[in-house]
């Protein structure tokens, strides 16, 4: 099983690429939302330690928000708690998926919480700062202060791009990215 990872910085259309690859993605961010809304002993690990901010079950985004601004250090203890969780739904897809060619790993913090390895081929999504602001903007939880807390944890994409065996440039048109899949598959099959 070859396994890909996509890395690049928030908003450069990761989930993007990755499903347009045509085999199975584990997607991150999915599986942390069904966690907030579905794993009631999250809720209580997460409630344990931020009681002020954590308090109703499903947890709401808001609740998740408001806990990340107020402090500091609490993103790295929801990453911490919520991350254990996300390893072990990693190992299920992984198992589901042993038999498959390729799988794709949409994994915002892949590198920095260590969970590529060494034989994975890495491609970078590299979009245009003004391109992944305008999207940025059109989602309807955007808000700044927490996409620098977030960008605080991950590290830079010069770092990324440095580490990656591929680049796919973003241009958020279907043909562009299509084509490069294209190339990328045909090199590694």
């Amino acid at each position: 099983m070859i396994r890909i990872g996509i890395l690049g910085d928030i908003g450069s259309g990761k989930s993007y690429v990755a499903n347009n690859f045509g085999y199975p993605v584990f997607n991150a961010d999915q599986e942390v939302s069904k966690l907030y809304k579905k794993n009631e002993k999250i809720f209580i690990k997460l409630n344990k330690k931020l009681p002020k901010h954590i308090y109703s079950f499903p947890i709401n985004k808001g609740q998740i928000t408001k806990a990340i601004l107020s402090n500091r250090t609490n993103l790295k203890k929801i990453i911490t708690i919520v991350h254990n969780e996300i390893r072990k739904k990693m190992k299920l897809f992984l198992k589901k998926n042993k038999r498959k060619q390729i799988i794709i790993l949409d994994i915002p913090l892949l590198l920095e919480n260590k969970i590529n390895k060494k034989s994975d081929i890495l491609i970078f999504v590299d979009s245009k700062k003004k391109d992944i602001e305008k999207r940025l903007r059109k989602r309807k939880n955007f808000n700044r202060k927490l996409l620098n807390k977030f960008k605080k944890v991950q590290f830079s994409t010069v770092y990324k791009k440095k580490k990656s065996d591929y680049v796919i440039k973003n241009d958020f048109t279907k043909k562009l990215v299509k084509q490069k899949i294209k190339e990328i598959l045909n090199e590694i099959l």
